[in-house]
């Protein structure tokens, strides 16, 4: 083989090995803090599924568990413009899905990131270590299929204490250049990572993650 064909061969693999579905293996369902696993009842990591992964929410009530955060490492996102998720959720109908600490409102699935080095108290530059996705983005859970497509851009993601990205978008840079952390967030819109249990079985499916 020529060298312009040995390079053109490597970097089509390079391509396809960047866009090939990241293994279930190296999702992680938490969050876990100073050794304690927030996701009660859950096992570490979601099931493989032919083109994405999957995972049985706790059922009944709090007592039996509850999932919050299911996220990889991504590296860097710097120079990065847009997540896009894809997703099934498969529960007969009347399933509802109840947020663990607020189980008057509706259960919901949206985005996060979070930057490298975070200690989870929200104090100082702390605060600006959790971005959650804006408002808009968030979806409530039902049986059926979703998606969720956010720009790294828009101003409206907000900080773990509610700040929109707009009054600081340097934080937002920084977090996105020294990300530890991206994924789902399963809670309610007030409370987006707090947890959630389903009322009947209920699986969610992850069909489709990507980064452009």
């Amino acid at each position: 083989m020529n060298k312009i064909l040995l390079v053109s061969a490597l970097v089509l693999g390079a391509s396809v090995a960047a866009s090939a579905a990241l293994p279930a293996s190296e999702w992680e369902i938490g969050p876990i803090i100073r050794g304690k696993n927030y996701s009660v009842g859950m096992p570490l990591a979601p099931r493989p599924e032919r083109g994405g992964w999957s995972f049985d929410f706790p059922v009944g009530s709090k007592a039996a568990g509850h999932v919050h955060y299911v996220t990889f490492r991504p590296g860097s996102l710097a120079g990065k413009s847009r997540i896009v998720v894809r997703y099934r959720i498969d529960a007969r109908a009347g399933t509802r899905f109840v947020p663990q600490a607020n189980p008057d409102r509706a259960g919901t699935v949206s985005l996060y990131l979070q930057r490298r080095g975070d200690n989870w108290n929200a104090r100082g530059r702390y605060q600006y270590y959790r971005w959650y996705a804006p408002s808009a983005s968030v979806r409530e859970l039902a049986p059926g299929v979703g998606e969720i497509s956010v720009a790294l851009d828009d101003p409206q993601w907000i900080s773990v204490l509610g700040q929109p990205s707009a009054t600081n978008p340097g934080a937002m840079r920084d977090a996105l250049a020294d990300v530890e952390r991206v994924g789902l967030v399963f809670g309610s819109s007030n409370a987006r990572g707090h947890g959630i249990y389903a009322t009947a079985p209920a699986k969610f499916v992850l069909t489709g993650f990507r980064i452009d």
